[in-house]
C-alpha cells in the first residue's frame, strides 16, 4: 500500500451486559487502525511538517474511514466518535499529532457521519503492544455523557520504532444503563442553586 502502510487492523466490541443487568440494546464499538511507517523517521529533526502532513494525512483519513464505515454499516449508524494516534520510541509526539490534527485527516470522517461535535482524541508515545485508547463523544452533542465512551485495544506488534499508528473509533449506542445526566442538567441546577 502506499504512504508506507504496512496493515489496517480493524476493531469490534459488542456489549450486552453491563452491571450484571441486560443492556435494553447492546453497545456496540468500532475502530479502525493503520500502521504505518513515521515519514519523517530518520531525518532527524525536522522543522517543517507540512510536505508529508499533506502527502499522508488526506490518503489515511478517506482509507480509514472508508473502512470503519464498512464496519458499522454507515456514517448514519455512527453516534459517537474519536480519534487516537501512537507514535513509536523513536518519534516525537509531535509526529503522532500532526496526522490527526489536521482538516486533511478529520473532515473525512466528519463529513461521513454529518458530525457537529469536534473529535477527541489522545496521541501518544507507545510501543508495541501498548493500549491504543479512543475517547469519545456524541457526534452532535458534547454535552450529551451517555456517549463519553472510550475504546481501548492494542496491536501486539506495533507500533514499532519508527511506526506510527493512527485509529479511528465509532460507537452504535450510548453506555448501557447510563444515569448521570448530561451537561445541561448540571448546569441548570447550578444556576438554580446561584439564583
Amino acid at each position: 500500500m502506499s504512504h508506507g502502510i504496512r496493515k489496517i487492523v480493524t476493531y469490534t466490541e459488542d456489549t450486552f451486559i453491563e452491571g450484571g443487568k441486560d443492556a435494553a440494546t447492546p453497545l456496540r464499538l468500532f475502530a479502525v487502525a493503520a500502521v504505518l511507517k513515521n515519514p519523517w523517521a530518520g531525518q532527524g529533526f525536522v522543522d517543517d511538517l507540512k510536505p508529508q502532513i499533506h502527502a499522508v494525512a488526506p490518503v489515511l483519513g478517506e482509507q480509514i474511514t472508508n473502512t470503519l464505515l464498512g464496519l458499522t454499516g454507515g456514517g448514519d449508524a455512527i453516534e459517537a466518535y474519536g480519534k487516537a494516534a501512537v507514535v513509536g520510541s523513536n518519534g516525537e509526539i509531535e509526529h503522532a499529532s500532526a496526522l490527526i490534527h489536521t482538516l486533511r485527516f478529520g473532515n473525512f470522517y466528519r463529513k461521513a457521519v454529518g458530525a457537529k461535535s469536534y473529535l477527541s482524541f489522545t496521541n501518544v508515545r507507545g510501543g508495541p503492544n501498548c493500549a491504543i485508547s479512543i475517547p469519545m463523544m456524541h457526534k452532535h452533542d458534547e454535552g450529551m455523557r451517555s456517549h463519553y465512551l472510550t475504546l481501548q485495544f492494542a496491536i501486539n506488534d506495533a507500533p514499532g520504532p519508527d511506526e506510527i499508528v493512527v485509529a479511528l473509533g465509532a460507537s452504535i449506542g450510548g453506555r448501557p444503563h447510563h444515569r448521570i445526566g448530561d451537561r445541561y442538567q448540571d448546569l441548570a441546577d447550578l444556576g438554580s442553586n446561584h439564583a
